[in-house]
């Protein structure tokens, strides 16, 4: 593909045939919030509106509605002389966060300008700081509700993480900081015994008994709490933003590197779901995964390898 061009899904549409939409949440350190929403109107147009303190929300720009705040949990917080004091002292670690509504192809590729803008105006990405740890989300609508639209990309992105976070490492400083671990073996495991034909019912309490958490490269959370509200409410204390969307942490924001590109990050989640839509591949990489581990996982190393050797020989990458 072009450059700043983004492969589209290998299943395009969702169930209703409109085409599927992404929504996208940038992490980036270097810049306050009121100069990232000026750099947003300045690139996409529409007009920037200050909130309660340092949070901005831009209407009517070249891809609709964009959010701009400090990422941290105070700025739900009642607006106050301690809060805004304390949301002052965060700013050396807390990342300001630039959050879209749901984009079609076209939409991604204008986020782009403003990536670049951000870029020659001083933004800093992970690579910047030990302890920054930024990434890029992408929120990926689900195909459909179907249990396999939901379980077949997870179990393929589950098959593929030690591959994935080998053969494109992400930043030092975000592997350091809790938010994208991998998947417990256990959960793989889980899932390669209930297979892609599982009842949805049964993978999500699998899912919320083994790894109920949000930090994780691939955060399933939103979707179940969409799809299932009680069942997530009664399993977890606080409160999960429900969408129909795959939530994937696991991209790096190197923002300030030349050549970086959302679309580069993108193409992480684009291999899933070629793997996920290809039930030969699938069922061999659940196979080779089984043979692969003990009853103790030991090193994910050698997976990693002999995962990258089959999808290649699936023609799915280079060598």
């Amino acid at each position: 593909m072009p450059p700043d061009r983004f492969t589209p899904l290998p299943r395009p549409l969702a169930a209703d045939g409109t085409p599927r939409r992404v929504g996208v949440e940038i992490e980036l350190g270097g810049l306050s919030e009121a100069e990232v929403a000026g750099i947003c109107t300045d690139t996409l147009g529409g007009r920037a509106e200050q909130g309660d303190g340092p949070f901005w929300i831009i209407r009517d720009s070249r891809i609709g509605t964009l959010e701009v705040y400090l990422d941290i949990f105070l700025r739900k917080a009642t607006q106050s002389k301690l809060r805004d004091l304390a949301l002052e002292l965060g700013r050396e670690v807390v990342p300001v966060e630039i959050v879209t509504e749901p984009l079609d192809m076209a939409g991604l590729e204008a986020l782009e300008d403003l990536t670049r803008a951000l870029r020659r105006a001083g933004a800093l990405g992970s690579g910047a700081g030990w302890v920054f740890g930024f990434g890029v989300h992408l929120n990926v609508q689900i195909a459909s509700q179907a249990d396999g639209d939901v379980i077949r990309p997870l179990l393929a992105y589950a098959l593929i993480e030690d591959w994935m976070r080998r053969d494109n490492p992400i930043d030092e400083s975000r592997r350091l900081l809790p938010f994208t671990d991998p998947y417990p073996t256990d959960l793989v495991r889980g899932l390669i015994a209930l297979g892609p034909e599982a009842a949805l019912r049964d993978v999500m309490t699998l899912y919320l008994s083994l790894t109920p958490s949000r930090n994780h490269g691939l955060d399933m959370l939103p979707i179940f709490a969409h799809l299932a509200p009680e069942t997530v409410d009664r399993k977890l204390s606080g409160p999960v933003s429900a969408r129909p969307a795959f939530h994937f942490r696991l991209p790096d924001c190197l923002i300030d590197e030349e050549g970086w590109s959302i679309a580069d990050e993108w193409q992480r989640w684009i291999m899933v779901e070629r793997v996920a839509w290809d039930a030969a591949l699938l069922a061999r990489l659940a196979e080779a995964w089984s043979d692969d581990h003990g009853v103790v996982t030991l090193s994910r190393a050698r997976w990693a390898d002999r995962c990258g050797a089959i999808l290649h020989e699936a023609g799915m990458v280079a060598s």
